[in-house]
């Protein structure tokens, strides 16, 4: 298998198995080797006592992106520490698009970035995580 033939698997078993991103409607859009885009619609239920979109919500589609890329090689990957800067409010129906893409590697370790971006191509918010390669696959035997 090729590396993105076995992102692209991967991909698709993480959103089979990813069964919080899919209570929130989260859609695997892209996948390759360290890259991911993921995308969801703010709704009603996700906004926040200011009547927008939770932040929380914004961080788990950014965190979801983040664990696909991550684990995209079929190497076991956790997140090791990640933070988020918010940078403009989401209305209730607004699309968020989330591209995560791997920025280095050194040793166990990686640092992916991730940028949350709305229908208009604005970007809403900026996440930042460090990921760690635990022993084992992903997807034990892929393409083996």
């Amino acid at each position: 298998m090729t590396p993105q033939d076995i992102a692209d698997h991967i991909g698709k078993v993480a959103a089979e198995r990813d069964l919080a991103a899919r209570k929130l409607g989260i859609a695997l859009i892209e996948m390759g080797p360290g890259r991911c885009v993921l995308r969801m619609k703010v709704q009603p239920d996700m906004v926040n006592s200011h009547g927008t979109c939770h932040g929380g919500m914004i961080f788990t589609l950014a965190d979801s992106a983040f664990g696909y890329a991550c684990n995209s090689f079929n190497r076991n990957a956790v997140a090791q520490h990640c933070d988020i800067t918010y940078l403009k409010p989401v209305a209730v129906g607004t699309v968020l698009t989330a591209t995560a893409e791997l920025r280095e590697t050194a040793g166990r370790s990686s640092v992916y970035d991730m940028t949350v971006r709305d229908e208009a191509g604005q970007t809403v918010a900026l996440f930042r995580g460090l990921s760690r390669e635990v022993p084992g696959e992903t997807i034990a035997n892929l393409g083996g």
